[in-house]
């Protein structure tokens, strides 16, 4: 049987989940995503993730553990990337690459965040195109990342979960109101389910989220992470490339 995917049906099955997703307005519009793969798909994403060794480290002072390493570690999910793989991994993320960076599931997450994104930048959604970066995350025990809002360069934030079962449900980014005060103290958790995520378009000194501080009792939080960056002109166009480059090549020296 093939190692690979359905594309087609798992593409469907994603954008059809956005599109079906609930647009929740407090504490800032997002929406959370639930069931978005199907069980076969999801079981082979979970058998095909790398291992540790191929994740380069994501480095903030929040994400440091005692000896120095970042408890947070990505594997940027792009061809060039993917090709270092095994070939039975290769083919599975090729196909959850080329869903993740597709137009259909773009226009998806632009029709539902259409009202805050059109604020943002004065222009129809239509109008509106965005650099698709996505990656794995595998967060080690000691992770943490306090009260922070997204760099403006950012235009729309996705996270996909891959937990095996329901036992790290509480390891769920939490939304705040507010950076401190009582804003920071209201506090909506989205639980870190299997097939479940959250998505919300960056709105400056409004989307203020974090994760709680996790052990290595909790054990490795796995996710995706799709960022859909600003592409406001041909500056930024050519900045995103070039950084793509950059990337694979420091990449390609480690290995």
């Amino acid at each position: 049987m093939s190692l690979g995917l359905n594309l087609s049906s798992f593409g469907l099955d994603i954008v059809g989940r956005v599109e079906a997703s609930v647009l929740e307005p407090v504490p800032f519009d997002h929406v959370y995503l639930d069931a978005v793969f199907f069980h076969e798909t999801y079981d082979r994403l979970l058998d095909h993730l790398p291992e540790t060794g191929r994740y380069r480290e994501l480095r903030h002072r929040e994400a440091i553990r005692p000896d120095g390493r970042s408890a947070r570690r990505k594997f940027y999910l792009f061809p060039e990337h993917i090709a270092f793989l095994p070939p039975a991994q290769r083919a599975v993320w090729l196909e959850v690459s080329r869903v993740l960076r597709s137009p259909a599931l773009q226009d998806a997450f632009k029709r539902k965040f259409r009202r805050a994104l059109e604020a943002r930048f004065s222009r129809p959604i239509e109008r509106l195109t965005f650099y698709p970066v996505p990656m794995l995350l595998r967060d080690l025990g000691g992770y943490r990342i306090g009260i922070h809002g997204d760099s403006v360069s950012k235009a729309i934030t996705v996270q996909l979960y891959l937990p095996r079962d329901e036992s790290q449900a509480h390891l769920g980014t939490r939304f705040h109101e507010g950076r401190d005060g009582e804003g920071a103290r209201r506090i909506k958790t989205l639980a870190f389910r299997p097939a479940t995520g959250y998505a919300f378009p960056v709105v400056y000194h409004a989307t203020w989220h974090s994760v709680a501080p996790t052990s290595d009792a909790d054990g490795e939080r796995n996710s995706l992470m799709l960022t859909y960056y600003v592409q406001n002109g041909a500056f930024d166009r050519l900045a995103e490339r070039a950084k793509r480059l950059w990337v694979f090549f420091a990449y390609a020296m480690r290995r």
